[in-house]
């Protein structure tokens, strides 16, 4: 089920309709003397992620500098995970950020002023990782042992519904709150017996330290949510549309050029080739639909009572609330990426 749009985006789409100007066709909005001039704002921030291909080919091709000019200074922002997004989000230090859909589920149930615009993948980015010659070799095992995991992100959901899953109460399990990349480390250094692991440092792991990947499920895995606060999308709705508009373009270029991605993708998380192919051509589906919809709706159902059942979230009915509100499929929609000015890439 999708939100139906905020009043205050539509009432901005709608001054730009007026103006002569529809958001996301790469042309300016009209100034205060009525002429063409200047965009809603003169700064725009986005974050990329190496969870997130789509956010890399944008920011090295240049896209959004290239369609907004002079007139809007684009700053780019690392996020480290999930959590590091909404964290950013929610101090408004990005407009855009690019969480799993799990993230973004509990950072609006827990009051996080965020909609979710776009998808940018549907990904198999986390399993149960051991270490290479590990006793541990199932689900069941984990129980007595410590895990790693980052809190409010998707491997460390996975983990819940893994445990869940194979009769395993999480009160049996010692979780360690380790960023990602911390848990890799405390897996190989075996301060960890297992981990909930994310790509590309998974498949890192995986290929130069011979950890194993005991168990796996797509279905665990929720989307790639692209996320703006509010006030972005009310006050700047044609900054939003650009955004949107240059992770379309984004998703034909990689669907024509995979090798050019993989190098991209090698070149900015400091990974060997053989591990970004792994997880771009082999665990990650970039050609979705932009649009989130009901298969979202659908996966988030059951991820959200777990957010209660771990006290994450307070209530059931904040759970309900927030997949009332999360999505809001205008721009989305409305992507265009023939509006997209190629960069200097």
């Amino acid at each position: 089920m999708t939100r139906t749009p905020t009043y205050a985006a539509l009432t901005a789409v709608g001054a730009l309709l007026l103006s002569g100007c529809v958001a996301g066709e790469g042309s300016a909005v009209a100034d205060d003397d009525g002429g063409e001039g200047a965009w809603s704002a003169d700064t725009l921030t986005v974050d990329f992620a190496t969870y997130n291909p789509l956010s890399l080919i944008v920011r090295e091709q240049g896209w959004l500098e290239a369609t907004l000019g002079p007139d809007v200074t684009v700053e780019w922002v690392q996020s480290a995970g999930s959590n590091k997004a909404n964290e950013l989000l929610r101090s408004g230090a990005v407009d855009v950020g690019s969480t799993a859909g799990s993230a973004a589920l509990l950072a609006r149930a827990n009051g996080a002023p965020i909609h979710t615009i776009a998808l940018y993948d549907q990904p198999e980015w986390s399993a149960i990782v051991v270490p290479e010659g590990s006793d541990i070799d199932s689900v069941e095992d984990l129980a007595g042992r410590s895990v790693a995991a980052t809190r409010g992100t998707d491997p460390y959901f996975f983990l819940v519904q893994s445990l869940e899953e194979h009769g395993v109460d999480i009160d049996d399990v010692e979780v360690q709150n380790l960023q990602h990349a911390d848990g890799r480390v405390a897996l190989e250094n075996g301060s960890v017996d297992a981990w909930a692991g994310l790509d590309p440092i998974m498949a890192d792991t995986e290929i130069n330290a011979g950890s194993q990947l005991i168990y796996r499920n797509v279905d665990f895995n929720t989307y790639g949510f692209l996320n703006a606060t509010e006030d972005f999308l009310s006050e700047s709705p044609d900054l939003a549309q650009v955004v949107v508009d240059a992770y379309e373009k984004a998703r034909e270029w990689a669907a024509e050029n995979p090798e050019e991605t993989v190098e991209i993708l090698a070149e900015v998380a400091g990974i060997e080739p053989a591990v970004a192919e792994k997880v771009v051509l082999e665990r990650t589906n970039l050609g979705i639909d932009a649009v989130p919809g009901d298969a979202q709706r659908a996966v988030l159902e059951v991820v959200g009572p777990i957010f209660v059942e771990t006290r994450d979230v307070s209530t059931q009915e904040e759970i309900d609330e927030a997949l009332e509100t999360l999505i809001d499929d205008t721009w989305a929609r409305a992507a265009d990426a023939t509006t997209i000015t190629e960069g200097g890439s």
